[in-house]
């Protein structure tokens, strides 16, 4: 017995021993944005043990001989972004497919978003029944690539959007609240991170989620403590979807400017906003030449014949002369206008994009494109990192551990070659993506 006991003191303190001795990695002498909306902070150390930020602090001369210094003098650290509207695993080429719904296909993509640097991405609404395992491993840090969460499966119309092609045919469709109450119990037995249902007609007379079941919905998604996320377009959906409880708008409103009322309601009920901007500026970006078209950044994002396809004169034409053309690009500019009024009235705004639903809507470039058309819309590029960052950790629930950078969070971060707080394009000069106090890659152009 005292052998035993001897033998577990020893064990006791070489643990202690290790975790005092061990080794402390130092990203020596870079610039600093931390995603809280601090300026960034010049000359600063940054500290790593294990897989957590230990210390941030201004840059020394000497170290302890147990650190390990990398100099990145000139360089800048910032978070992993983090998307909270996004879609996973149907993508593949220029189709959407159940076909491409594998485990290969979905770590594949989590692993793309990494490398481009997000660490973290919601599944919103169209996934099929592997998702949930997956989602589990990810959590566990048993899967490579972004973190997933996910919604599993939508709520929408008999009928109604979105369509079933591509893959998007596993939604539960409602006809009456007692249905719909029954819908979400089902759903919640699968514990999914968030709902989603689908409020819009698409411009179109297809039939919308009648009120009294999106209400039946979210009162059923409360009770098992789920939030609500809505994808949404009219004004008139947005304010009776506040008075409801939603809990999330996943898309921009875009029909006509946000009024008085609107921010009122949400700032009182705390509705979080995802404007996902990229996706209305893609609707009709390719009648045009976009900036992004010859950018190696946004080439390397794209599945394999995608680029042909948007460089096509029959594709543009199409495009230009859509008879929902002149509508989408009115969308685009009333969701600009909408997301700077909610942000100056001091509404949750979280980064989302949509990307993975659509070819053109690339899974890794969008996100920063993201962040461009929020500095477009009015928004500083140190306010657009931190919608990108440390919001969309709140709106997940993962703000205790990432999200920003600082001392006790997880080390996940990118390291870029200039600072986006002077041009917000700068995020995509990444150098280096960190995780969990490790370098995972050199970015998607290396």
């Amino acid at each position: 017995m005292k052998k035993f006991f001897y033998w577990c003191i020893c064990v006791f303190n070489l643990v202690v021993w290790q975790q005092v001795h061990a080794q402390i990695t130092v990203i020596k002498n870079v610039t600093v944005i931390d995603g809280t909306g601090n300026l960034p902070r010049e000359n600063m150390d940054l500290f790593i043990k294990g897989s957590n930020i230990a210390a941030i602090t201004p840059t020394r001369k000497i170290y302890p001989e147990n650190h390990l210094i990398i100099d990145l003098t000139g360089k800048t650290v910032m978070p992993m972004l983090i998307n909270t509207h996004g879609h996973i695993g149907l993508l593949k080429g220029t189709k959407t497919s159940a076909l491409n719904y594998t485990k290969e296909n979905i770590v594949s993509q989590l692993e793309k978003y990494e490398k481009f640097g997000v660490g973290t991405m919601m599944s919103l609404g169209t996934d099929r029944e592997i998702i949930f395992g997956l989602r589990d491993s990810s959590k566990a840090g048993k899967l490579s690539g972004a973190y997933l969460f996910t919604a599993g499966y939508g709520f929408t119309t008999k009928g109604g959007g979105p369509t079933t092609e591509g893959g998007k045919d596993l939604f539960f469709r409602p006809t009456s609240p007692e249905e719909a109450r029954i819908n979400v119990k089902t759903l919640a037995r699968l514990k999914p991170d968030m709902i989603k249902i689908w409020v819009d007609n698409f411009g179109s007379d297809a039939e919308k989620i009648k009120p009294e079941v999106y209400q039946a919905i979210i009162n059923e998604a409360h009770l098992h403590h789920i939030r609500v996320a809505s994808h949404l377009y009219y004004l008139e959906d947005a304010k009776a979807l506040v008075k409801a409880g939603v809990d999330v708008f996943a898309h921009s409103v875009r029909d006509t400017e946000i009024d008085a009322d609107l921010i009122a309601s949400m700032k009182n009920k705390g509705t979080i906003y995802i404007p996902t901007l990229s996706l209305d500026k893609y609707a009709y970006a390719y009648a045009e030449t976009p900036t992004w078209i010859n950018d190696d950044f946004f080439r390397v994002s794209l599945e394999p014949g995608v680029l042909a396809m948007i460089n096509n004169e029959e594709y543009r034409q199409k495009t230009l002369n859509s008879p929902s053309y002149q509508r989408n690009v009115k969308a685009f500019q009333n969701a600009m206008k909408n997301v700077k009024k909610l942000f100056d009235a001091g509404i949750l705004i979280a980064l989302g994009t949509d990307s993975g639903a659509q070819p053109i809507r690339t899974q890794g470039f969008s996100e920063h494109l993201e962040l461009e058309l929020l500095t477009d819309a009015g928004l500083t590029p140190l306010q657009a990192i931190t919608v990108g960052t440390q919001n969309g950790a709140k709106v997940l629930g993962i703000n205790k551990d990432r999200g920003t950078l600082e001392a006790g969070k997880k080390a996940d971060f990118i390291i870029l070659q200039a600072n986006p707080a002077d041009n917000i394009k700068a995020t995509r000069l990444i150098e280096e993506v960190w995780k969990n106090g490790k370098l995972l890659n050199k970015g998607p152009l290396k």
